[in-house]
């Protein structure tokens, strides 16, 4: 969806205009949200995790802050930027705890144990300009572990969420208070993940035990987007609704592929030259693997940001629908470059790099390549996760 720039003066988020060249007006750009936490702290993965805080930055770089400290209000808390409401006032803000406990268990048995003694993550919205904080999932409580949230497009009353039931992930979907809950899998017991809903509402896709499924937005008419491949993961819809992009292959060995709305037309779009697909976000050792690293669509839908190896690199890339790859960044030996996020004007670009050892935010103008850092963290800590702000 293409975006009307303006400049929100009632709320304290205030955007910045970037240099631009002579020939070019300058361009009005969001706020980008962002996550920060530590990377070589010893204990393992939790001690590490749990130092997440949710940020906010111009876009320039300039004015960083964290935002909702008083969700950090025990032992083994974090907080973790998850996302914009469509007019950019509101932040998704997610607040994880584990306990002690079962982070040893975790770390000596090399797996997660979800479990409500050991868990608890829940999904708020936080009005930056009143501060106000809404924890929409624990209203009428279905699971100590929901995640995901976002608003239902085209439907202010609305919001979807994935929630962890009994085992099993579950795409939910709620009213804008947090009432009504509805389980759009009800019937079936697998693990899903990776919910989100088409442009226009009427259509959710998500991926079951790692195969993708499209239905209607009450999880009627489910269809099963046939691959041919065990391992498809994370769709998303193009914002004119007619292509759901994921990647697909073996796990580790997955590739961008797209297919119709109606499941048809499999297409794959480019190759990751062996890359894994994950950013290692530690520098201690992680059971889990790291974070994965999935293609995003453009914002006119005619191409997708990915990222792909090169030599010893992790470059970032963009393909169009029918098939003209452009290498984005050629970088020195053993960068890395991560979550790829278009500007909502399309016109830039913010991603993760991981250089001489430290991972920071960069944003990158499409016309002429230029870049510049977002944020400048020291060794030992990591940005990562960025979220544009949309504004209307």
């Amino acid at each position: 969806m293409l975006y009307r720039l303006v400049f929100l003066a009632a709320v304290l988020l205030l955007t910045w205009a970037c240099p631009a060249r002579a020939d070019e007006p300058s361009v009005i750009l969001p706020l980008i949200g962002y996550n920060e936490h530590r990377t070589n702290l010893p204990g393992g993965r939790q001690a590490n995790v749990s130092t997440n805080r949710a940020m906010v930055v111009k876009a320039d770089g300039t004015a960083r802050r964290s935002i909702c400290g008083e969700l950090v209000n025990e032992a083994g808390v974090w907080t973790q930027f998850a996302g914009w409401s469509p007019d950019g006032r509101t932040a998704v803000v997610l607040r994880g705890w584990e306990s002690v406990e079962n982070a040893v268990w975790e770390e000596q048995h090399k797996t997660f144990r979800f479990t409500p003694e050991g868990w608890l993550v829940d999904s708020y919205l936080v009005d930056l300009a009143t501060g106000k904080i809404e924890n929409v999932t624990s209203v009428e409580r279905v699971s100590f572990y929901n995640s995901g949230l976002f608003f239902w497009p085209n439907d202010p009353t609305k919001l979807g969420f994935t929630a962890l039931i009994g085992g099993a992930s579950k795409p939910f979907r709620m009213d804008r208070d947090g009432r009504n809950k509805t389980d759009l899998t009800k019937n079936s017991g697998c693990f899903a993940y990776g919910f989100s809903s088409s442009p226009d509402g009427s259509r959710i896709s998500y991926h079951e035990n790692y195969q993708i499924y499209l239905a209607d937005a009450d999880g009627s008419n489910r269809v099963h987007v046939q691959t041919g491949h065990q391992f498809d993961f994370v769709p998303s819809w193009s914002p004119d609704g007619r292509w759901v992009l994921f990647v697909s292959g073996e796990h580790y060995n997955c590739h961008p592929h797209i297919v119709r709305a109606d499941g048809t037309g499999l297409k794959k779009l480019a190759d990751r030259g062996g890359y894994r697909g994950v950013t290692e976000f530690l520098d201690v050792p992680d059971y889990h693997g790291g974070s994965s690293d999935i293609p995003v669509w453009s914002i006119d839908g005619q191409s997708v940001f990915y990222t792909a190896r090169i030599g010893n690199n992790v470059e970032l890339f963009r393909v169009k629908l029918e098939g003209t790859i452009e290498q984005l960044t050629i970088s020195a030996d053993g960068t890395s470059h991560y979550h790829p996020k278009p500007s909502p004007d399309g016109k830039w670009i913010v991603y993760g790099s991981k250089r001489n050892g430290v991972r920071d935010l960069y944003v990158m103008r499409l016309s002429d390549r230029h870049e510049h850092a977002l944020t400048d963290v020291s060794a030992g800590h990591a940005a990562m996760h960025a979220y544009w702000q949309p504004v209307n």
